[in-house]
C-alpha cells in the first residue's frame, strides 16, 4: 500500500463579480432605457403640438383688433377645436352650446365670463376686460378641447 493521499476539504469557488452583468441584466437595462427615451419623445410631441395649438389661438386673437373681433375669433377657434374632438356639438346654439363649453369643470361659459359668447361677436361695443375674461376662458377651453381624443 502506497502512502495516504493528502486530502483537503471542499473549496467552493470564489463568489462571481459584480462587474460585468449578465446578459439579462444588459437586456433590461436596454428595455429600461427605450422606455424612457420613447416616453420623453412623446412629452416632447405632446408639449410641441400644446404649443403650436396655443400659438395658433394667440395669433389668430393678437389679429383681431378689436374686443368684439377678438370674441369673434375666439368663438370661431372654440368652434373648431369641437369639430376635430365632438363633431355633433359643433351644430348646438345658445344654452346648449355654453353648457356644453363648461363641460365638467364648472359653469364658466353657462354663468360666468363665457355668456358673451353669445351675442359678444355681434355687439357694437364691448368692455376690454370683459373680452380679456372671456378669451382667456375660452383659450383654457380651446387647448382641453383640442387634447381630447374622440
Amino acid at each position: 500500500m502506497s502512502a495516504p493521499l493528502p486530502l483537503r476539504d471542499v473549496h467552493l469557488p470564489a463568489a462571481p463579480d459584480w462587474w460585468p452583468p449578465a446578459p439579462g441584466w444588459w437586456l433590461l437595462a436596454a428595455a429600461i432605457a427605450v422606455a424612457l427615451l420613447l416616453l420623453a419623445w412623446l412629452r416632447g410631441r405632446r408639449r410641441r403640438r400644446r404649443q403650436r395649438w396655443l400659438a395658433l389661438f394667440d395669433t389668430a386673437l393678437a389679429a383681431a383688433d378689436t374686443p368684439v373681433a377678438r370674441i369673434a375669433a375666439a368663438s370661431e377657434l372654440l368652434r373648431r377645436a369641437v369639430r376635430r374632438s365632438a363633431p355633433r356639438a359643433v351644430h348646438l346654439q345658445g344654452e346648449q352650446w355654453l353648457r356644453f363649453l363648461d363641460g365638467r369643470q364648472g359653469h364658466a361659459f353657462s354663468e360666468g365670463d363665457g355668456r358673451l359668447l353669445l351675442d359678444g361677436g355681434y355687439r357694437r361695443d364691448v368692455e376690454a376686460g370683459q373680452a380679456t375674461r372671456l378669451c382667456a376662458l375660452a383659450r383654457i377651453r380651446f387647448l382641453a378641447l383640442m387634447e381630447a381624443r374622440r
